[in-house]
């Protein structure tokens, strides 16, 4: 059944139509009228999904299509091994562009267990990264905080400390150490990137069990080294795991779920993929699957697409443990990226500008979905623009605990309840700090205030101007032209450096020496 509804923008009104047709490529435009059903066949919510996530006009917010029916049951309920508080599972991968997703309309990929999170749950049209790099999105989404103000601004590389350009500040209080007085057991399986040594080590910052690699890339997902460094751990043992990076970690995250399932204590489990971060190494059979069903396609293409499907097997693996241990049915699942995808690699980013590493937003936009059967309404759809900080005080707000007062994020708590949330008001800050010749140790920033963002992509460049209103593909800078807005964006940006900027981003033992085990 198709519906007319009024846009809570601008009172147009779109009719949503089953029979319209879908784009083979998720490049930003659908042919004919911008219309589209609510999802009551899996094409119907592909349809929506794809438009949805490119953030397209005429695009219904979750409210909209599901009215006061996004979260319809309480947030304590007992799940079949009798606890009450909720479990929650955070799932993150690695540099995964946002239009690198078979639901959202992009032909040459399948990803079909990532999908049912969105078929199954909300999607976030407009979640953004809080960096265009990894360290300090990772470092948002453990503290709630603008990285830079935990003392993480770029990229952490502890074992070549003159181009480490982050160190968490001690200072700051990571999720776990909220969850934990609440009765949470609390685990990371995967990637940390927030330090190698104590005291920025998982256990040290409050998780409970850590399963995974303490660095930044692998220099191959077989041997998992790192500059000849071994940094996977067992909690802080020295391991030497055997596998694709890939299967260890899913390996790992269902061994967890199905010790957890035994015991009535709620736990919070961060899954922190390295894929499909470079060095782009998919397991050689499903490189050939992908080039046996797509003839023609770039080597280069082929390689990330079988990454990212190879992902997506694993993903699948732990849902369905959620679904066999019965867990499912009382587990929060958040899925996002830490930042866009590598353009040098083959990403899709949409129709958004760059890629990873910069500030425009094929670098920031993400995927974002959440999952939480009888609480939120499958296939709805949020508008709501959300940051990855914002996942700190949404944990915080299901597990039932009050967050820390002087953290950044928002909760999104009221987008499952299909509240409508002004967000109008709100500032959104992007930090990039990089070492090299084309950074010099200097910072980009980018800052987005209602439709108007201003960014500078290099330390050495003029200011960038944007409406993304109009203009959501940053093409036209309007810096010149609208020089009061740019003033007084600038000025309000100026703060948050500041801000930040009065926390240590190195740590006190840089030419010390570290001592890190091999």
């Amino acid at each position: 059944m198709c519906h007319t509804m009024c846009l809570g923008t601008d009172s147009k009104h779109v009719k949503m139509n089953t029979g319209q047709k879908r784009r083979n490529k998720c490049s930003g435009s659908i042919s004919g009228r911008t219309s589209f059903c609510q999802p009551n066949t899996r094409r119907d919510f592909l349809q929506l999904a794809c438009a949805a996530m490119l953030g397209l006009p005429g695009i219904l917010r979750a409210e909209s299509l599901q009215p006061g029916n996004s979260y319809n049951k309480s947030v304590s309920r007992s799940s079949d091994n009798g606890q009450d508080k909720p479990n929650i599972l955070v799932i993150l991968t690695d540099d995964q562009g946002c239009g690198d997703y078979s639901a959202f309309g992009t032909t040459d990929i399948r990803t079909p267990n990532i999908d049912r999170l969105f078929h199954e749950g909300m999607t976030f049209q407009n979640f953004y990264a809080n960096s265009c790099v990894c360290s300090p999105s990772r470092a948002a989404l453990l503290t709630g905080c603008f990285p830079d103000r935990v003392g993480v601004p770029g990229v952490i590389r502890e074992e070549n400390p003159d181009q480490s350009e982050g160190w968490l500040s001690p200072k700051a209080t990571l999720l776990p150490q909220v969850l934990k007085p609440a009765g949470y057991h609390t685990a990371i399986i995967g990637k940390w990137h927030l330090g190698l040594s104590s005291p920025n080590t998982p256990t040290a910052r409050g998780f409970d069990f850590y399963h995974g690699f303490l660095g930044d890339m692998m220099d191959d997902y077989w041997t998992h080294l790192r500059h000849g460094y071994n940094f996977m751990r067992r909690n802080m043992d020295i391991i030497d795991p055997r596998g694709h990076a890939t299967d260890v970690f899913t390996d790992w995250a269902c061994e967890y779920l199905d010790e957890r399932a035994k015991v009535k204590q709620p736990f919070f489990l961060y899954l922190a993929y390295n894929a499909p971060h470079d060095p782009i190494q998919p397991p050689p059979e499903w490189l050939e699957k992908v080039k046996q069903r797509e003839p023609g396609i770039l080597e280069t293409r082929a390689k990330l697409v079988a990454l990212i499907e190879h992902l997506d097997a694993g993903i699948g693996k732990v849902l369905n443990t959620l679904d066999r241990t019965g867990l499912a049915k009382n587990t929060l699942v958040i899925f996002t990226s830490d930042n866009g995808g590598n353009l040098m690699f083959g990403a899709n980013n949409g129709p958004w500008r760059s890629g990873k590493g910069h500030m425009y937003e094929g670098g920031l936009r993400v995927a974002g979905a959440a999952r939480w059967p009888d609480r939120i309404q499958p296939g709805s759809v949020t508008g709501r623009i959300t940051l990855t900080m914002d996942i700190f005080p949404t944990v915080c707000d299901v597990a039932g605990i009050k967050s820390p007062a002087d953290i950044d994020g928002v909760s999104f708590l009221p987008a499952f309840k299909g509240q409508n949330e002004s967000t109008s008001e709100r500032e959104y800050y992007f930090v990039r700090r990089e070492g090299g010749v084309m950074y010099g140790g200097k910072t980009i920033e980018a800052l987005r205030q209602g439709d108007w963002k201003l960014l500078q992509d290099s330390p050495f460049a003029p200011l960038e101007l944007y409406n993304l209103r109009n203009d959501p593909k940053e093409v036209t800078d309007l810096g010149k032209k609208e020089m009061k807005v740019l003033r007084a964006m600038n000025a309000a940006l100026r703060l948050h450096i500041q801000r930040g900027g009065s926390v240590p981003w190195q740590s006190p033992d840089v030419g010390r020496g570290l001592g890190i085990k091999r």
